[in-house]
């Protein structure tokens, strides 16, 4: 097994040509994307152990809040129909929750790495074509491409395909876009902390200038939106989209 660095990012990869692919490479968006499913799968066992049906505990209460949310926002955005929908719904939204706010601990957050989200679509795309065929079959939904009129054909076929691509970038690109901020942030105020401190006569202004005393506290403020505000209000957004259209292709 080889260890590679590449542009400041530690993977692994397994010596094994696989045809069409090359070598499998393990990626830190990989390793951090099981470290959440790692922590989800442990906070679905500590909130579905030991349940009760009276006298319950403040974790079943959660748990169950939890699920009533998850009931609410599915069934009422999608109808009773979609009851089933419900795993996968929470499932998506707690999974994008997560993997934005990981970065707070100082892990990269694997929606800040554009295949993550487009995994994530696809999936979905796939789900709102199975329901489209199922809804309309498989004629109907090939000649849905040609309404209004069959000169349209191409434009709402670029339309299809520009609903995953579309939800996919939406997500990556404001995740990314408080990853860079944050970071130019953390440099801008380091060299401002150099500079002012190093103002300071003597040693002191040596030894202070070294330290970025204003990157602690501002950054902080700042991350209540960056981080926990976008992170929370993306995977409200991916999910909304996700019921919304697979809502609409049940529409026919």
């Amino acid at each position: 097994m080889d260890i590679n660095i590449t542009g400041g990012r530690i993977f692994y990869e397994i010596p094994i040509d696989f045809p069409l692919l090359g070598r499998f490479q393990i990626t830190e968006t990989l390793v951090v994307s099981w470290i959440v499913m790692l922590l989800i799968t442990g906070l679905c066992i500590w909130l579905g152990h030991d349940l009760k049906e009276e006298n319950i505990s403040k974790r079943q209460a959660l748990a169950e809040m939890l699920v009533e949310m998850a009931e609410k926002f599915v069934v009422g955005n999608m109808g009773e129909a979609f009851r089933y929908m419900i795993p996968f719904v929470a499932a998506l939204f707690t999974t994008s929750v997560v993997s934005n706010l990981i970065s707070l601990i100082g892990l990269r957050s694997p929606t800040a790495d554009l295949s993550t989200e487009a995994a994530w679509a696809v999936v979905v795309f796939t789900m709102i074509t199975a329901q489209k065929i199922k809804t309309s079959g498989f004629g109907g939904y090939l000649k849905g491409f040609t309404t209004p009129i069959p000169i349209m054909t191409p434009f709402n076929i670029l339309s299809e395909l520009a609903t995953p691509i579309s939800m996919a970038c939406r997500h990556f690109g404001n995740i990314l876009s408080g990853v860079v901020i944050n970071t130019l942030i953390y440099a801008a105020l380091a060299v401002a902390s150099s500079a002012l401190l190093g103002l300071l006569p003597g040693a002191l202004g040596g030894v202070l200038s070294r330290i970025p005393i204003l990157d602690v506290g501002i950054p902080a403020v700042l991350s209540v939106y960056f981080d926990w505000f976008s992170g929370v209000m993306q995977a409200f957004i991916f999910s909304m989209l996700t019921v919304m259209y697979i809502a609409n292709a049940a529409e026919g």
